[in-house]
């Protein structure tokens, strides 16, 4: 069997020396900064407030008004998002660096919108929307974990060049 050499186990680079300028050097990379954070704590708040609504039956109208602003800043992060990715690796979505980060995205804002449109049209009930807001809710933590995982990826990246 042959042996692994240290420099077959680097990860893979996340980006170029050219990316990293682009990346360093975007407005959308403070915007995405500024959101994200901001997204996690709107998303904390109204899972707080959906948890007491299954719990209590209290809030519905105060917890599917934290969904429907939750649902805004995912639409709107990934919308800055894809900028982001068009100014440092030239294209709007599923760069390498981020494919799989792009896919999951995908479903995240599947079950964020399958949730807005069931509350309009009235095809679930309250506490089926919670529960389907739930399972957006996972999604949307393994995705920011993908996400979080990047970040530290690109730093240590980032270090060892250094």
């Amino acid at each position: 069997m042959p042996q692994r050499t240290a420099q077959s186990r680097k990860p893979p680079r996340l980006y170029t020396p050219q990316q990293r300028r682009r990346r360093d050097e975007s407005v959308w990379t403070l915007v995405q900064g500024i959101l994200a954070p901001a997204q996690f704590l709107v998303f904390i708040i109204s899972l707080a407030l959906v948890v007491r609504f299954l719990w209590t039956g209290d809030g519905y109208v105060i917890a599917t008004a934290s969904i429907l602003i939750k649902t805004a800043f995912l639409y709107l992060i990934m919308v800055t998002g894809a900028i982001w990715e068009k100014v440092v690796f030239g294209q709007y979505l599923f760069a390498p660096a981020f494919f799989w980060e792009d896919v999951f995205s995908f479903l995240v804002i599947a079950l964020h919108t399958a949730y807005v449109w069931a509350l309009f049209a009235g095809s679930l009930g309250p506490t089926e929307l919670m529960v389907l807001a739930l399972a957006a809710y996972l999604a949307y933590v393994i995705n920011a974990g993908q996400f979080l995982l990047k970040l530290r990826a690109a730093r240590l990246q980032q270090a060892a060049q250094s």
